[in-house]
């Protein structure tokens, strides 16, 4: 399993946002070159991020970006999603037709993949980036 390049620059841009203070915006130019992303992809990832009630874009003078919500209140599972959709480690669990078996009651594979899927979940729903920003601003 891997996070896709989006994935990281997603955790990024929105780690940077967090590190601001409440409601500034920002331009998407500044985020770019802060936490070198190439601008085209990060456009993208802002977009997604957008859509995701993660991040409010701001057009005009002064316009660009901000988060939507306190930083406390969004996850890296959130982030995640909103870059890469649900967390499926195997397609069994998302749907049991591609399960041979049947799924969990004749599957100790799947069951084993579920759990481990469940664990997955729960430790990226564990971080949010108000404590990711203050052990960044702890180490300075």
């Amino acid at each position: 399993m891997r996070l896709n390049q989006a994935t990281d620059y997603a955790f990024r841009a929105v780690l940077y946002l967090a590190q601001l203070p409440p409601g500034e915006v920002v331009e998407a130019q500044v985020i770019a070159r802060r936490e070198c992303i190439p601008m085209r992809f990060l456009l993208k990832i802002l977009r997604l991020l957008t859509k995701a009630g993660i991040v409010d874009s701001y057009r005009g003078v002064g316009g660009g970006y901000a988060l939507a919500r306190p930083p406390g209140e969004i996850t890296l599972l959130d982030v995640l999603m909103a870059v890469e959709g649900p967390v499926q480690i195997n397609r069994c669990l998302v749907d049991p037709d591609f399960c041979s078996k049947q799924g969990p009651p004749h599957c100790p594979v799947h069951r084993a993949l579920e759990s481990i899927q469940e664990t997955i979940i729960r430790e990226f729903k564990h971080y949010n980036f108000a404590e990711l920003a203050a052990g960044i601003r702890g180490r300075d």
